[in-house]
């Protein structure tokens, strides 16, 4: 066996060679000089020290003399090799450190055959606490350890040798032929037999620059360049190279379609331009072209199109070449096929027979017939009823529920005349019959593809996703196939005393378990369809794939996952026009009146709890959209009414004049105002962006303390307006807080009557009317005209930029809850309650100690001594209201 000198030597005549067959034969080497005997006395063996030598710039480098201290390894600090002496003394073992790879000492370094590495490498060896690492090569660093690359489509040798010399540098290898341990394809073209290979396997193909990108990172220790969303920046995108044209799309589909082609790394061009490399066909509305195309053109259907973009590579174009609807191969298949055979007579008019039954069925189907899959079979119940296109024909890959593989099962003939009780029946097990093909289409075509491991590309949706997406379809298949079962096991010994109601019954259980969490977030899930068919291509190619398949029925997923929606309301009515085609005397008229009871019981079960489902999810929309909000706000006997959007009136909660948005509850009352300062969207770990806070939490305010509803009247200076009076339970006086509207749903009327009802509930009465009262707006001093005006605006505008100076040129911040005290123990001081000198309703803002001058608000005065009550026309005096 060669020495480990001969092989660096055979090396480095060539760097394009098999470089990790040479590492393979240094491991060997060493192991035989190693242990050259069966049995080596370890003591014999002699110590050789390891010594460091730190070139020019390395041995000003404060981190790296760190670093080789803690792995106690000695060094040296040399400015020429010459100092250093003899490198290859059997006493030690000499490892230069050289910053610049590109400097005449490192290539005096590489001819002398010294070992050669950079700084990066002895960080990165003190960091993970190992000893410096045995390479024949130089190494720089380890950004691309344990990666194996493999390169094509490159024609300039030097570009080649340039890039071999990187990846050697960051600890690659490079192998020149390309197998499964290939980690990297290092791609300069999209031809030739190792992209091809490299597509199948799932290999990740990327382009030079990549390579060139990892060299600048070369210096950052943590930096690894298989990193997903560093490599991803370079991968070689599905349709580089290549120049596509689309025939017999409409203009819409073709848009989209040039659209996506320049989004994946390709190029359109008009039908009929030499320079294009793809036309890309319509199958179902193209029979034949317009030109004959040329020999270096690839004529594909449009699933090589979408499968490209969902594989994010180039898909071969063999499989999905497009031939024409009379190609000769097609007439010879035919031919092939005729029916040369002494039964053929029989087997035609079986077929025929066969197709009329079929035409006249065909209307009861979701889908197209099926090609019957052998003329062979007889006619059975079971194969006239089952006429829909379903996968159970079709094989794939994923596991799916057993009920998906489970047959048909067949029978006697069908009978010639049936009444009318069976006709039904026997359309009730039909559309049982389409609708577990239907969901068994979901399944094996949509969900289990997209949660297969190992897709080419990598996963297209994330788990969250594909769960939100389909939901409990895998249940509802297995409940619905069961009863489908038992309805062909009635339908096979049909007499007119079987129960089918108690069918239905057997598993109303099983039916008000699966539905409700399906039926409830299906509008999430169209909305969750909706977003990544518009966020990842290659999911809305996945789409493309399969919708287009006969099994789909030209239907899109959305239009098949309706489906189990409108199920239960579908059997009902058939159960209903069983009922009404069943005898009295026929015990099933009972269980049939209990059966639908039962449908009706699970229909309102799921209208109920997709009514709380909805409300749930409006309350983590307020939590989400206001900042600061309480988190006891959450809680499960508490429901969203109504969202009232209006403008502050008077000084209290906020500034006059500032947008304040109420979220009534039917307990309580939370207020927040318009954020003046909207931070950035939040980001999820799954990549969900969530809008960001757009409102900022004031008060939340039982129902309880709201004592009465002031209904302001219109006037010319006043318009939609209102007020309620309300008395914390720190306070000893009522105090008032005046809004006004700025929507016109709800109406004012509506919007007081529900908010005195919900007050009325919460504190146990019964006249909610009672709490409304009529006031003029001068005896409470509202006035709304200058609320849209430009000088109402700009000095509010003033008065909050003075607010932020003085904050921000304050010295000393005064807390809140010292500010407070000190207010009540100067009001004590005068005479007065501390709850008169502080009229701030509780949890409101307090300004800064600039401006804590006396001026009287309009909410805070005296409230008037005469009010109307809406319900009477006798007046009241304010003492009866505080």
């Amino acid at each position: 066996m060669a020495d480990n000198s001969t092989l660096v030597s055979e090396t480095g005549r060539s760097l394009l060679a098999d470089s990790s067959v040479l590492d393979s034969k240094i491991i060997e080497t060493s192991k035989e000089n190693v242990f050259p005997g069966s049995v080596l006395d370890v003591e014999e063996m002699p110590q050789i020290e390891t010594r460091v030598v730190l070139v020019q710039e390395a041995g000003k480098h404060e981190e790296l003399l760190k670093a080789l201290e803690e792995i106690k390894v000695p060094y040296i600090k040399t400015d020429t090799i010459e100092e250093v002496g003899d490198s290859d003394s059997p006493e030690f073992e000499t490892i230069f450190v050289v910053s610049d790879f590109q400097d005449s000492i490192f290539n005096n370094l590489c001819k002398a055959d010294c070992r050669v590495i950079g700084p990066p490498v002895v960080l990165h060896c003190a960091q993970k606490g190992e000893p410096l690492p045995f390479s024949c090569r130089p190494l720089y660093c380890a950004s691309m350890l344990n990666l194996v690359l493999c390169f094509t489509g490159f024609r300039k040798k030097d570009e080649l040798v340039k890039l071999v010399t990187l990846v050697h540098h960051m600890g690659g290898i490079i192998r020149r032929d390309f197998s499964s341990k290939v980690t990297h394809l290092v791609a300069n073209s999209t031809h030739g037999d190792k992209f091809r290979i490299a597509v199948s396997l799932g290999t990740p193909i990327v382009k030079a620059e990549w390579i060139y990108k990892a060299w600048e990172k070369r210096n950052e220790i943590d930096f690894c360049a298989a990193d997903d969303d560093f490599r991803n920046q370079f991968k070689v995108p599905p349709f580089q190279d290549c120049m596509l044209s689309f025939l017999g799309f409409s203009d819409d589909e073709k848009a989209n379609m040039e659209e996506m082609t320049e989004m994946q790394g390709g190029h359109y061009l008009p039908v009929g331009d030499e320079r294009c490399t793809h036309l890309v066909v319509e199958e179902s509305t193209v029979k034949d072209l317009p030109f004959e195309p040329l020999k270096k053109l690839y004529v594909v259907k449009q699933e090589w199109f979408w499968g490209s973009i969902q594989m994010d590579a180039r898909a071969g174009e063999s499989m999905y070449l497009f031939e024409k609807s009379e190609s000769p191969g097609l007439k010879k298949s035919v031919s092939l096929l005729s029916l040369n055979t002494p039964n053929s007579n029989r087997k035609r008019r079986r077929l025929k027979e066969t197709l009329a039954q079929l035409t006249r069925e065909t209307d009861m189907s979701p889908f197209p017939p099926r090609k019957r899959p052998s003329a062979e079979h007889s006619l059975s119940i079971g194969s006239l009823l089952d006429i829909s296109n379903t996968p159970e024909s079709s094989t794939t890959n994923g596991e799916t529920p057993k009920s998906c593989a489970r047959p048909s099962k067949n029978s006697t003939p069908l009978p010639v005349k049936q009444s009318a009780r069976w006709q039904v029946a026997k359309e009730l097990y039909q559309t049982e019959s389409n609708y577990v093909d239907i969901l068994t289409t979901i399944i094996q075509l949509f969900q289990v593809p997209l949660e297969k491991e190992g897709q080419l590309g990598g996963p297209i949706l994330a788990q969250e996703e594909i769960k939100t997406i389909f939901g409990s379809i895998p249940d509802i298949l297995d409940v619905h196939t069961k009863i489908k079962e038992d309805l062909e096991d009635l339908m096979m010994n049909w007499t007119e005393s079987k129960s089918i109601g108690d069918i239905i019954l057997k598993y109303s259980k099983d039916l008000l378990k699966t539905y409700p969490p399906f039926v409830n977030f299906f509008e999430m899930s169209k909305e969750t369809i909706t977003r990544c068919e518009k966020q990842k291509p290659r999911f809305h190619a996945f789409l493309k794939i399969n919708q287009a398949k006969p099994e789909c029925g030209r239907q899109s997923l959305a239009e098949l996952l309706i489906r189990p929606v409108q199920r239960l309301p579908s059997v009902a009515l058939l159960l209903n026009d069983i009922k009404k085609h069943t005898a009295e005397e026929n015990p099933d008229k009972i269980t049939l009146e209990r059966a639908i009871e039962s449908l009706k019981e699970v229909m309102t079960h799921i209208n109920e709890d997709k009514r709380k489902t909805e409300a749930q999810r409006q309350f983590f929309d307020v939590v989400y959209e206001v900042d600061g909000c309480p988190a006891n706000l959450l809680s499960s006997h508490r429901s969203l009414v109504q969202r009232l959007e209006t403008v502050a009136l008077g000084d209290d909660l906020c500034d006059r004049g500032e947008q304040v948005t109420l979220f009534l509850f039917n307990d309580c009352l939370e207020i927040a105002r318009k954020r003046h300062k909207v931070i950035g969207a939040f980001k999820s770990p799954h990549g969900h962006t969530r809008p960001p806070a757009s409102l900022k939490h004031v008060v939340l305010m039982p129902l309880s303390q709201i004592k009465k509803v002031l209904d302001i009247r219109e006037t010319e200076d006043c318009h939609k307006a209102f007020a309620l009076v309300v008395r914390p339970p720190t306070e000893l006086n009522n105090k008032l807080l005046s809004f006004q509207m700025t929507t016109e749903e709800p109406p004012k009327e509506d919007w007081l009557k529900m908010l005195c009802r919900h007050v009325a509930n919460t504190i146990c009465k019964a006249d909610a009317e009672n709490l409304i009262y009529t006031a003029d707006p001068d005896s409470v001093e509202i006035n709304t005209k200058d609320m849209d005006s430009t000088l109402s605006r700009a000095s509010r505008a003033i008065k909050k930029t003075s607010k932020k100076v003085t904050r921000a040129f304050s010295f000393s911040k005064t807390p809140k809850r010292a500010l407070r005290r000190a207010l009540m123990s100067h009001s004590a001081t005068e005479g007065r309650s501390p709850s008169s000198a502080n009229e701030s309703y509780i949890g409101s803002r307090l300004t800064s100690t600039s401006s804590l001058a006396g001026i009287p608000s309009p909410s805070l005065v005296s409230l008037p001594s005469i009010f109307e009550k809406r319900s009477h026309t006798l007046s009241r005096s304010t003492t009866h209201l505080i």
